[in-house]
This record gives structure tokens, sequence and C-alpha cells, in this order.
């Protein structure tokens, strides 16, 4: 890029004193009372005080169990994920124990409704292998390499926004043409992923540039780590526990952000690529799919703050310092720790612990693992301590797996787009099921409490 260009870009990033005043508009005008939250009985989040989410929708995508009901009262339990009605538990116990990697089966689960057998695996991997060559002729260098964003998430949605226009059916909502959109996006994402990271790493960074060409026969998981690295190389460890980390990122629900966002774009009658670019701003928040980051940047501050990472007292002297808004980012916040569903136990969390602790004898970094393991069983007793809570906390699954990603030497750009190359899975099965089941438009009701005002001339004002 030229100067003359960079120069343009970087004037619209700047706020002028003009926009500044005028700012001071918006948080004057626009601000509401939070007391009328309450008085309007406003489930903000659409969930309750207790944690419960207001019903919006019916799915068989797949299942939350995080209590139980007896004689009216909500009783925590130990918490259960299951994939079209099969416990996630046991889909990562069968393939591990059959040494098979489980992303694409996860796939065709979450697709099709039901476990698919030899055949029927084969087939959806022949069509994911295909379609992984399918990238337009040139689209990595004309879309990809010629405007390198600084956040992979936008490169992403920018890409899958262009893939419309190479798209002879784009705007067409049958489930067949639906499915054979989503197939080639759970098929490319990865491509589009590494590529962004490749290009912001050359452009911004000085690196140097490599472009590998995606092998139709390695699994997603593989074929990440051979986009990436230079070499090529990877570990079947390394490769297993990547696609451990894609199943239990595939798929979450109907109500977390980014898959009711699926929910409501759909709704309106909008192409493939809208609803999915919809998603990805969605889990682009760090409220949301950039939760991981947070956990990763503070263990690096916890690291050096902390000397003696086996002494149960100076990790909990740092995290009430976290709590108190005196460390890391100073929000007040534990990373990793708590779900807005989930009170005693995340499963996925539970499924990942034990590889992240295989992986982390492979790499030799068991002192780390250990650090977070300490937190993991420390922090409950610290928040239970110190705040108000109208539920158990436990560990959710980004609390492991930024540590898994830095095992496995994946950068931290990448994090996010990581999440979004699982959870494909997952948006396109609620995408065909809205589609499908032909619900009307998603549109809540909001209730407008600013007074009327009478209209006044300008010569008046």
């Amino acid at each position: 890029m030229d100067n003359n260009h960079i120069e343009k870009i970087n004037s619209y990033s700047k706020i002028s004193e003009e926009i500044q005043d005028l700012s001071t508009l918006c948080l004057e005008n626009l601000k509401i009372d939070p007391e009328l939250y309450t008085k309007y009985e406003v489930k903000r989040g659409l969930r309750d005080l207790d944690g419960r989410g207001v019903l919006t929708g019916l799915t068989d995508v797949s299942k939350i169990q995080s209590y139980i009901v007896e004689d009216n009262d909500m009783i925590p339990c130990e918490g259960k994920l299951y994939y079209q009605g099969v416990d996630v538990e046991d889909i990562v116990a069968g393939f591990i124990e059959e040494k098979r990697f489980g992303y694409e089966e996860t796939v065709y689960l979450l697709l099709f409704g039901k476990l698919p057998n030899k055949d029927d695996l084969e087939v959806v991997k022949n069509i994911l292998g295909n379609y992984r060559t399918s990238l337009p002729t040139h689209f990595v260098r004309d879309i990809i390499l010629k405007a390198p964003s600084k956040d992979m998430m936008n490169t992403l949605q920018r890409s899958i926004l262009t893939l419309y226009a190479y798209d002879e059916k784009a705007d067409d909502t049958s489930i067949p043409n639906v499915l054979r959109q989503c197939l080639q996006l759970i098929s490319v994402v990865p491509l589009l992923s590494v590529y962004g990271y490749q290009a912001y790493s050359h452009y911004h960074d000085g690196n140097s540039l490599f472009i590998h060409t995606p092998q139709s026969d390695l699994s997603t998981a593989e074929n990440i780590l051979y986009l990436l690295r230079p070499d090529s190389k990877y570990t079947e460890l390394e490769a297993r526990i990547l696609d451990l980390a894609l199943v239990l990122h595939a798929e979450h629900g109907g109500g977390n952000n980014s898959t009711f966002t699926t929910h409501v774009v759909t709704s309106s009658g909008t192409d493939t690529y809208s609803s999915m670019a919809a998603s990805l701003g969605s889990l682009k928040g760090p409220k949301h799919g950039g939760a991981n980051i947070k956990v990763t940047k503070m263990f690096t501050e916890m690291k050096d703050a902390v000397k003696d990472w086996n002494d149960d007292d100076e990790i909990k002297v740092y995290l009430k310092k976290l709590l108190h808004k005196e460390a890391f980012d100073k929000a007040g916040l534990i990373y990793g720790m708590g779900h807005a569903v989930y009170s005693i136990s995340d499963p996925r969390a539970k499924v990942f612990k034990g590889f992240v602790e295989k992986l982390s004898i492979e790499k030799g970094l068991e002192k780390e693992y250990q650090l977070y393991s300490n937190v993991e069983r420390l922090a409950p007793l610290v928040i239970a301590e110190e705040r108000k809570i109208y539920k158990g906390v436990s560990a959710n699954v980004d609390f492991y797996s930024g540590f898994v990603y830095q095992m496995l030497g994946l950068p931290m750009e990448l994090f996010t787009p990581l999440f979004a190359v699982a959870r494909m899975a997952g948006w396109s099965a609620h995408r065909i099921e809205e589609l499908i089941n032909q619900g009307k438009i998603i549109r809540p009701a909001y209730k407008a409490v600013k007074k009327n005002q009478a209209y006044v001339p300008m010569d008046q004002r």
C-alpha cells in the first residue's frame, strides 16, 4: 500500500473535535434510566435474574442442561451438552477410543440429525474435501492478500460476503442450495482464516509469506496445522486435540449470541452469506468469541504477578485483586470463570481438561497447566467470598482453550476465527432448521420510554 492510501485509511479512524462534541449529545439524550428496566420488568440480555433464558424458539440441534426441576424448584446439576440428542461426552469418547477425527462426524450429526455410519461419513468427508479446493481462482490473491486486515474476523466477514458474488444461486434459499452453501463454507472458512492471518503477518509484521494448498484427504484440524506451519508438520496429538477443540466449539444451543443472530437474520429471508457474516460479527465481540484471548492475557500477567504458582494464598490474593479491579484490565472479572447457563460445571471444559494435561506434558508445560488447574479450583471460592452470586461458578470452555492454542503455537489473532471455524457447523444447522420451519420474522418488543416532545421550527430553537 502506498503512503497516500495509508494516510487516507488512518484518517477514517481519527475522531474530530466536532464528533467528540456531538458524542456528548448521544450520552445526554440516548441514556435510559436503569430503574426503568426494573419498573417495566425488562429481562436484560433476555435472561432472568437467576440466569434463566427467556424462551424465544424451539430447536432440535442441541440441548444444554444445567439444572433439574423438582417440585417447581430449579436444582443445579452437572452441566450436560447434547448434539441432536447425543451426549457430547459420548461423542468424544467414541472417536477418541476408535482413534479417528471427530469434527466431520459432528458436522454430519448436527446437519442431518443422526450419527453417520462409515459410508455416510465418507460421503460428507469427500464433499468437504472437494469443496476445500474449490475457492475461486485468484480469490486469495485478489480478496485476502491485496487488502489485509489487522483483525481476522473482519477478514473472514469480508471474504464470506465476497463469495456471494461468485455464487450463481447466492439468493436461493431452498434447502438443497443452502445445504450446498453451508458445506462449502464449513470447508473453506478454515482456509480463509489461515490465509487471512498469513496476509496480516506478512504485511503488518514483515514475516515471510507462504501459502500452502489444502489437502482433500486430511481432516479439518489437520489441514489447519498443515496450512499454518511453514513446514506443514504436526504431531498426531496436536491434530487430535485441535480436532477435539473444534468438536467442543461446534454448537451450543440456539440462545447464544451468535447463533441467535443466525436465527434472527435467517428469519428475514436473506442469503446464507449475509447470515453467516452477521453471526461472525456477533462472535467477534469480546463478550462472546473473544473470551479465550482475555483468559490468555490474564494468565500472562498472572504468571509475573504470582511468584509461587502452587501457593494457594498468593493465587487467592491475585484473584481478589482481579475482582477488586486492581489487576489486569481492571474490569473486575476472572476471565474463563462462570457461564450464562452452566453453574456446577461446563461439560466442554470437563472433557477438555484431561487432554490439555496430556498436551502440556508433550510440550513441557506441566507447571503452566498446574497454575491453570489451581486457579480453576480456587476462583469459585474467591468469587463466593467476594461477590453475591445467584448460581454456582465454574470454569468454562474458554478457560482452557486459549492455553491449548498457545501450546499448539497458534497465533492469538486466530483464536476467535478458530471458534468461528468450529461454529460454522452449528450455525449451518440452525439456519437450515429456521428455513425448514419457516417461522415469522423475529421481532421482539422494545418499549419506548422517552416522553413525546413538540416539534419546534428551526428559527425558534
